[in-house]
């Protein structure tokens, strides 16, 4: 039990890594004021753009470095939409997810004639796991071996770059002048404007640090947890890491929790497959791969009690004059 336990939080810190960077790019983008419903998009962008390239190149770093310039522009598209032309978050965010889906599909089949999907990704080209010293050694000594080994041993380095963003997440927005003034705008704008301090500046900062981190986890998905790039293969974990953001109040630690509870139950839910439960027997399959997303709309339904985002949030900024 311990062993299998142990396995299925392995397997949830994998899981988790591209809610983190996900959930932490919205926490930047919304905390200025800006809704970001495309984060969906741009880790699918970011996850065809790093298998593209890591697939050309041969290199997983060139592929990351390509996943980020394609999110960075679609955050970037998302900006301009609504801090210059104040245009509507919702109807932006969606329209970049809805041209994603289709462009990758397409730019897939013209380039690489594979049914939308990449090369598979060997070698250099993508991120391998990390052995920490003398995890092999220890793996047979009870209980701390197997934590050390299996648990904390053995993941690609985008997975401790996910976990270690969180404390620095957090010195940044609580911690730092960038941070105040980001929160500052996500507030009250038009206090922030009268200091002196260019409203729609800090909004493209925030969402440039976004794109960023929706490039980490798209380049995650398709060069470190899986061998290249499939149709849709996001598969709702942006909108999962949108729900993550407001579980966890928009505040680093509590949205890290939120995110490894859904990838706590996304792990378990693939544990159970094919397994016959007491009294039940075996759980259809469809049943089980359900089972985060019911139990995500049950939590955010009914446990986290009333969740306030940002005052500005969604609103758009005209500058008073004179």
């Amino acid at each position: 039990m311990f062993e299998t336990l142990i396995l299925i939080l392995d397997a949830t810190l994998r899981v988790s890594t591209p809610l983190i960077l996900a959930a932490l790019a919205g926490l930047f983008s919304e905390r200025s004021g800006i809704v970001d419903i495309g984060l969906e998009g741009k880790m699918l962008a970011g996850a065809f753009a790093a298998a593209a390239a890591a697939a050309v190149f041969g290199s997983a770093w060139i592929g990351l470095l390509f996943a980020i310039a394609a999110s960075v522009s679609l955050a970037l598209i998302h900006g301009f939409a609504c801090i210059t032309h104040r245009g509507d978050h919702i109807v932006s965010g969606v329209a970049i997810n809805t041209i994603v889906a289709g462009l990758t599909v397409t730019l897939g089949l013209d380039w690489f004639d594979q049914g939308g999907q990449t090369p598979s990704l060997t070698g250099d080209a993508r991120f391998t796991p990390i052995t920490f010293p003398f995890a092999d050694q220890l793996a047979d000594v009870p209980v701390i071996g197997l934590i050390y080994s299996e648990l904390l041993s053995g993941h690609n380095i985008l997975v401790y770059l996910a976990f270690a963003m969180v404390p620095l997440t957090y010195w940044i927005v609580f911690k730092t002048r960038f941070g105040l003034r980001l929160r500052a705008v996500g507030e009250n704008p038009h206090a922030v404007d009268t200091a002196g301090i260019s409203v729609a500046l800090v909004r493209y900062r925030a969402v440039i640090i976004c794109g960023i981190l929706c490039g980490l986890a798209g380049a995650y998905l398709s060069t470190a947890h899986n061998a290249g790039f499939l149709k849709d293969m996001s598969a709702g974990k942006g909108y999962m890491a949108l729900a993550a953001l407001i579980f966890g109040k928009w505040r680093p630690v509590p949205v890290l929790c939120a995110c490894l509870l859904f990838g706590f139950l996304d792990a378990l839910a693939v544990r159970l497959q094919g397994v016959s439960l007491p009294g039940i027997g075996e759980v259809p399959v469809q049943a089980i791969e359900v089972l985060p997303y019911v139990l995500t709309v049950l939590l955010l339904a009914g446990f986290i009690g009333k969740a306030v985002g940002p005052k500005a949030i969604g609103k758009p900024y005209v500058k008073e004059r004179a």
